[in-house]
């Protein structure tokens, strides 16, 4: 009888890989030490005024930006994360509910109209926070995009540009360059001052806020790599 073993491994991975990412995702949480918050009287500050906002910060970075958020939860923080229509995006799925994070699925490049309905509606009705990876899912890297700055003119809700860096970390060969963190790492934060986007602003200046933003993303990752002592992306 012959098996089709890759057929039968793909359900058990797929079973088997949210509860493990769990795990690990509270492993890292719970060793990691964050020994600089630089810029955190901002996010402080949009939790107290229980205003919805967008945390951004780039796809490389996602691993313990996704981290710091769901720990702010215990601080008031409500909170939703953007994930792929894809079978990664399910696995994904499951393990922020395994950890208390709504999800919304969709992405730029496949459903796009139908998640920045949803995404809409989240920040609007349901007064979450959606965290989104800026320069996400494919790419090019380190480059804003502008579905974002669109989606902060149609609902008022600031940007708000974060990055992290980790002293000891995995690196993966990948567009990304996605690193992530070893357990008992360093981590060292960045947060930028909240960004609103004026809903009369012409196609030459959203092109010129979107540059803006790529910079002050690469600076914030600069700076957190400087108080772990190593680089984090492209300059």
């Amino acid at each position: 009888m012959n098996v089709d073993l890759k057929r039968f491994s793909r359900p058990l991975k797929d079973r088997l890989a949210p509860a493990v990412l769990t795990q690990f995702a509270r492993l890292l949480s719970g060793t990691c030490k964050i020994v600089s918050v630089a810029g955190e009287e901002h996010v402080r500050r949009l939790i107290q005024q229980d205003s919805p906002f967008l945390p951004c910060y780039w796809h490389q970075q996602m691993v313990f930006g996704a981290s710091y958020l769901l720990g702010l939860q215990r601080r008031g923080l409500k909170l939703g994360f953007l994930a792929s229509p894809s079978r990664d995006g399910e696995i994904a799925t499951t393990v922020f509910n395994n950890l208390g994070a709504r999800v919304i699925r969709g992405s730029s490049s496949r459903s796009g109209a139908k998640a920045l309905r949803d995404v809409y509606l989240a920040l609007k009705k349901e007064h979450l926070c959606v965290a989104t990876t800026s320069d996400g899912p494919r790419g090019p890297a380190f480059e804003f995009k502008l579905g974002w700055l669109t989606l902060a003119q149609m609902t008022g809700a600031p940007i708000l540009p974060m990055a992290n860096a980790a002293d000891r970390r995995w690196r993966i060969n990948s567009w990304d360059k996605l690193f992530i963190p070893k357990p008992f790492a360093n981590i060292a934060i960045a947060i930028g001052e909240p960004v609103h986007v004026d809903k009369n602003l012409t196609p030459e200046q959203l092109s010129g806020l979107q540059e803006q933003l790529t910079r002050q993303l690469n600076e914030l990752s600069a700076a957190a790599a400087a108080v772990c002592s190593g680089p984090e992306t492209k300059n």
